[in-house]
Order: C-alpha cells, then sequence, then structure tokens
C-alpha cells in the first residue's frame, strides 16, 4: 500500500504522520485479494481556515485507488484525530459495500447458472 500524506496550514509532525498511516493500514484486511503496491493512498489533513478557532476546523480527506475503483472520503471536525478516525471509517463502510455488491452479483450470477444447468433454459 503506497500512501502519500499532504498537509495544508499545519505542519506535519511525526506523530500525526504516524497517526495517519496507522489508521489507513488497517484497511489493509478489506484490500487482501489485490496487489498491495497497486493500493494507492492519498491522505490530505490540515485547517480549512486560519483565522477561526471555534467550530469544525480541522479536515481530512483520503483518497484511495485500487484496481477498478476509486474510492474518497472527506471530513470536518473539531478535532484533527478525530477527522482521521471518521475517515477512516466512511472509507472501510465504502470499501465493504463494493465488496458486498460484488459478492452479491457473483452469488446471483451463480443461482442462474445453477438453474440453467438444473432445469435447461426456459
Amino acid at each position: 500500500m503506497n500512501i502519500s500524506i499532504k498537509t495544508t496550514g499545519i505542519e506535519l509532525t511525526p506523530a500525526l504522520s504516524d497517526y495517519a498511516t496507522e489508521k489507513i493500514r488497517s484497511l489493509e484486511r478489506f484490500l487482501l485479494s489485490f496487489d498491495q503496491s497497486a493500493v494507492i493512498v492519498e491522505i490530505e489533513i490540515g485547517k480549512t481556515t486560519k483565522h477561526h478557532k471555534l467550530g469544525d476546523v480541522f479536515r481530512a480527506e483520503v483518497n484511495l485507488s485500487y484496481p477498478g475503483n476509486n474510492l474518497r472520503a472527506e471530513t470536518e471536525q473539531e478535532d484533527l484525530y478525530a477527522a482521521i478516525d471518521i475517515v477512516k471509517d466512511n472509507l472501510a463502510e465504502e470499501i465493504h459495500e463494493k465488496n458486498r455488491k460484488k459478492n452479491s452479483l457473483f452469488r446471483r450470477g451463480g443461482r442462474i447458472l445453477k438453474r440453467i444447468l438444473r432445469f435447461g433454459r426456459e
């Protein structure tokens, strides 16, 4: 999994980099069927404005590309670490949805094939 991190309006500290990388690497378990060198993750974290101090100030965005799919998740939160957590959860749900849809289509095709083999063409 190739991970690149970009920051806007804040400095990228080693602690922040490690935290974001660790959270996104936890998504690897959903992508085990793909070549890990083909999975590209672009993370952008930062402040939305420079002069506000209250409200949803921190933003996290993740673009995930793997063979056949491009997924994106974005959020704004009061805490940068919370924004990263929420983006990771949203991305995990999108990956799970894609896998569920793929499995559903595969099973539907299998049911049709089984019916054809059992009863012949109708």
